[in-house]
């Protein structure tokens, strides 16, 4: 590849960073696609940027043709779900502007260069290319931004005391974590203070560190620690609690892990593995140690004991 081809894929990645494209499209299969937008050819200056109708084929056989790279027919979908679905949201290209109504998917799917944006692309490199981006995107929010801002208001609120929530990352995880909170804790462990609750978007979502060193407990980043944590003051236990959508339940291994870590404790551990239902909880019975408790949240007043000498409380080791 010249060293020209090399210069415009880069600069066409300079160019979507500074537009605020999330990291997944920092890459070269979003910058050819820009280029494409643009009739951009090697020899060609972002001045003289074009703006013709080009469908996802015609992008992949353009970045053959001008650029060099080879795409398998295959990855037509990649192009189509994690680069210019992005464009179109971030209005860097409009979807079927020649026929808007044109059937989702339809083999005659078109994409052009949305207007604002081929006024300024065609001003990178020139001495007025910051200013122009500057206005640009004081008109026009960043999709990384426009995406930070929907997780924010997508996020689960989840009530931890009279008064006092947190939330955390939209999933199935976290409305699990949320019933373990919310309804498994008032009817099994009543006054029980939440310790630590795990975020798939930010492993330490809720942290009290302060109690759980209090508890004996010391913790670093490097943990693995359970789901939840709930400290059942009446009793001086903490529940260490596994939230079950997609990974593995309180099992030996697990068991072992959780108590190593605790080891330290001045309460008294109980081990807890928490499924959104039974048919969940059917996949995972094999694997559910003993001595351990687990709750279904779709029969929030029921709790399964797995055998053992007690019901609801610590061991001794």
């Amino acid at each position: 590849m010249t060293k020209k081809k090399n210069n415009h894929i880069e600069e066409a990645h300079q160019i979507l960073i500074s537009l605020g494209l999330p990291r997944a499209q920092h890459n070269e299969r979003s910058a050819l696609p820009l280029l494409a937008l643009l009739n951009l050819t090697p020899e060609k200056k972002w001045a003289k940027a074009e703006n013709p109708l080009v469908g996802i084929t015609p992008i992949m056989d353009w970045s053959r043709k001008y650029y060099g790279k080879e795409y398998a027919p295959n990855t037509r979908e990649t192009f189509r779900r994690q680069t210019m679905h992005q464009f179109v949201d971030a209005g860097i290209a409009i979807y079927n502007p020649d026929k808007p109504d044109r059937p989702v998917n339809s083999p005659k799917a078109v994409y052009q260069i949305a207007p604002a944006a081929l006024t300024l692309l065609r001003s990178f490199g020139a001495k007025t290319w910051r200013d122009n981006l500057k206005t640009y995107l004081s008109q026009n929010k960043t999709l990384a931004a426009k995406y930070a801002m929907d997780r924010k208001q997508n996020r689960i609120s989840v009530q931890i005391a009279p008064g006092k929530k947190m939330t955390l990352s939209p999933g199935e995880h976290s409305k699990l974590i949320r019933a373990i909170v919310e309804d498994f804790g008032p009817r099994f462990a009543p006054g029980s203070v939440l310790v630590y609750a795990g975020d798939t978007g930010d492993k330490w979502g809720y942290f009290d560190a302060a109690l759980l060193t209090k508890l004996g407990v010391d913790v670093d980043a490097h943990g693995k620690m359970p789901d939840v944590v709930l400290h059942f003051v009446k009793k001086n236990w903490l529940l260490l609690i596994e939230s079950v959508t997609s990974h593995g339940p309180v099992d030996g291994k697990r068991h072992a892990e959780l108590t190593k870590l605790f080891a330290g404790s001045k309460a008294g551990l109980v081990y807890v593995t928490a499924f959104p239902n039974r048919a969940n909880m059917s996949r995972y019975l094999g694997e559910i140690a003993w001595e351990t408790e687990v709750w279904v949240a779709d029969a929030p007043s029921h709790l399964i004991h797995f055998n053992g000498e007690r019901f609801l409380g610590p061991y001794t080791t």
